[in-house]
């Protein structure tokens, strides 16, 4: 990045189980399926203004289950969906990467926002991650910002179960991507005086 060159907050959006449906390993465009309220979101998120960028482990190219092409072909067709909606996202990162693959790509490692903060001047400290895995939630908070758990996709198993587990919560559980928007949103709105919404509150 260039010197002096000023930073803006983000929005991060996992993909499986936050935008679309979770099924397991994508390996037919045909499985996929955006929820039908995540157009709407990702509008008003880019009506206030925020970068949207997705990030999304992929490790099924990896592990031989589908080419790495698919994946290709799974983003243009999200990106038409959206665009139908009025919505866009500003960038899309993926890992294709087995965990043994030693990458640093793979969530909870930080390369995709890395990649991110060079390329789009992104503050990490003022972003948001919105997904449905501790991980996801695990990434963002290492780099200062804050992590939304939704409870689509393996989120609500992963709340129930393993939560106690985790050796920092979430800063906010929501019950989907819409309701995790309003969140951001309004946090946006906050005045500084006020306080932020307790860590594990659901927003239905």
């Amino acid at each position: 990045m260039s010197e002096g060159r000023v930073l803006r907050a983000g929005v991060f959006l996992d993909r499986d189980g936050t935008i679309a449906e979770e099924v397991g390993y994508l390996n037919d465009i045909g499985r996929f399926r955006i929820f039908e309220y995540s157009a709407q979101a990702i509008q008003r998120l880019n009506r206030a203004e925020f970068p949207v960028i997705v990030v999304t482990n992929q490790s099924g190219a990896a592990r031989g289950f589908f080419p790495e092409s698919l994946i290709h072909q799974v983003h243009e067709r999200m990106k038409k969906e959206l665009a139908a909606g009025g919505a866009h996202v500003d960038a899309i990162y993926y890992c294709p990467h087995h965990r043994d693959d030693n990458c640093d790509c793979r969530k909870p490692l930080p390369g995709m926002l890395e990649r991110a903060v060079r390329e789009h001047g992104i503050s990490l400290r003022d972003s948001y991650l919105v997904g449905d895995r501790y991980d996801d939630a695990q990434m963002i908070q290492a780099a200062g910002g804050k992590g939304i758990l939704v409870l689509t996709g393996y989120g609500r198993g992963e709340y129930q179960w393993n939560r106690e587990k985790w050796p920092r919560q979430p800063d906010y559980v929501a019950e989907n991507l819409s309701a995790a928007v309003d969140y951001i949103l309004e946090e946006g709105n906050r005045r500084p005086a006020e306080m932020p919404a307790a860590p594990g509150k659901v927003r239905r």
